[in-house]
């Protein structure tokens, strides 16, 4: 094998990495208008991409270990891409996996922040939740946790508009 291999699965990354930007940022639409279906399909076909993903990691790992061997060196799998630039002679081959490594670099960063993007919605979704049910039921009780009998209060301990022991 050679780095045009190596090269190549990068770039097909690139593209799956570039669909798993898409679906963050229609997931962003999606969040923000609480289209629950919606936000479901849009993880499914995020799963399905990173499976392809793992695949294709597999495939890279191999194209790189059998480059490291045809060139006389041993297989290692943590190797990273600037490790295999200097390994290259040619200059063509340098600048090919250098952009190839800089435009993935671009693109997981791209993701990296949608991502938390999403992630800030999420909470904020949560907490809107939280509060709402706080309104309507009234603070949380600590029920669930044992009490010394005697120390009970008596009474109900929740003042919101619904009851929900009854």
């Amino acid at each position: 094998m050679s780095i045009n291999d190596v090269i190549q699965c990068l770039e097909e990354m690139n593209l799956l990495y570039a669909a798993m930007l898409d679906l963050a940022c229609r997931k962003k639409e999606v969040l923000i208008a609480n289209r629950v279906e919606d936000l479901n399909q849009i993880v499914h076909k995020e799963n399905l991409l990173v499976r392809q993903l793992n695949e294709l990691e597999g495939k890279r790992t191999e194209a790189v270990n059998a480059f490291l061997v045809q060139k006389c060196y041993r297989p290692n799998p943590k190797i990273s891409v600037s490790d295999l630039i200097v390994l290259l002679f040619k200059a063509e081959d340098k600048a090919r996996l250098q952009q190839a490594q800089q435009t993935l670099s671009h693109t997981l960063s791209r993701l990296k922040e949608a991502n938390e993007l999403n992630q800030q919605l999420i909470r904020q979704s949560l907490a809107f939740i939280e509060y709402s049910m706080d309104l309507v039921l009234g603070p949380p009780e600590d029920d669930v946790v044992y009490h010394n009998p005697s120390a009970a209060q008596q009474g109900y301990k929740r003042t919101g508009m619904f009851d929900s022991r009854a």
